[in-house]
């Protein structure tokens, strides 16, 4: 329920953002163009957002013939989470990362790159599919499709703003600075809305899947390496699809100007703390 409302709010505060948008663009009659698309825009993103982040990521779906060991994981790990089986997909990137989405457990799915396959090891990748699935069970999966759909059209609707101007309530010409402004400061907005919605969640999802998985260290392990190495291979989809980057399990892009200052995630430091508190003494 509480999950419910959060989505709630987030449609609320982007379907404001919309509306505040369409106004500098076009007043009265902007505003409420930006109305009727923000609901058209709820409704696709409820029913379409993950299959439209799949496609993003070229995303293949896979099962028991095609990728047994893989497949036979998460089947293991949404047993132990008693959850329905998600779709399973791999994506061929070398970044190695991994996500969830889809709109509740009974229509989830679960994605990991290629590269996450290679240099995880059994039990560090067990960690990171259960922190997936873990958002699965928390059902957050939604907020954060949602969220990676509204943030892009909202980028969108924001270069229309600097291209075309923006108009008053009667229909005039505002301050071309204005819509400078709006194209700058709304996709910030957007990205604030994502990293207070997402951070905590993490957290959460953390603490989820090591209990799933049982091995919280294996899981800081993973969050580590991940670190690590996707620091030097940048995911040219992530780069592309910057607001789909908060569905991640480690933030796969630069951190260089704004992006690095409103991370959607905490700290991987903070993170593996949390974790190794958790693991029994003596292990």
């Amino acid at each position: 329920m509480f999950n419910l409302m959060k989505t709630a709010i987030l449609m609320a505060a982007i379907t404001a953002l919309f509306m505040a948008i369409g106004s500098v663009l076009g007043g009265r009659l902007g505003l409420m163009l930006a109305l009727v698309m923000a609901l058209g825009m709820n409704f696709f993103s409820y029913w379409f957002s993950d299959k439209l982040v799949l496609k993003m990521y070229n995303a293949q779906e896979v099962d028991e013939s095609s990728a047994p060991q893989f497949y036979g994981m998460v089947r293991e790990l949404a047993q132990r989470a008693r959850l329905p089986m998600p779709k399973v997909y791999l994506i061929n990137e070398d970044a190695p990362n991994a996500f969830a989405t889809g709109r509740n457990p009974e229509h989830a799915a679960v994605a990991a790159t290629t590269g996450i396959l290679r240099v995880l090891s059994e039990r560090e990748l067990r960690g990171v599919m259960a922190h997936e699935l873990a958002h699965v069970r928390h059902r957050d999966i939604l907020i954060s499709t949602v969220s990676a759909t509204m943030a892009g059209a909202i980028s969108m609707l924001a270069n229309f703003a600097m291209f075309f101007g923006g108009r008053n309530s009667e229909g005039r010409s505002t301050n071309p600075i204005v819509g400078i402004l709006v194209m700058l400061l709304a996709p910030l907005a957007a990205s604030l809305i994502q990293m207070a919605i997402s951070r905590a969640r993490e957290f959460e999802a953390d603490r989820g899947g090591a209990e799933i998985s049982g091995e919280p260290q294996a899981l800081a392990s993973a969050l580590q390496k991940i670190e690590r190495i996707a620091k030097g291979i940048p995911m040219e989809a992530a780069e592309r699809h910057p607001e789909t980057a908060q569905m991640m399990i480690v933030n796969p892009l630069s951190a260089g100007g704004l992006r690095g200052l409103f991370s959607t995630h905490p700290s991987t430091e903070e993170r593996v703390e949390k974790l190794i508190a958790m693991a029994p003494a003596g292990r």
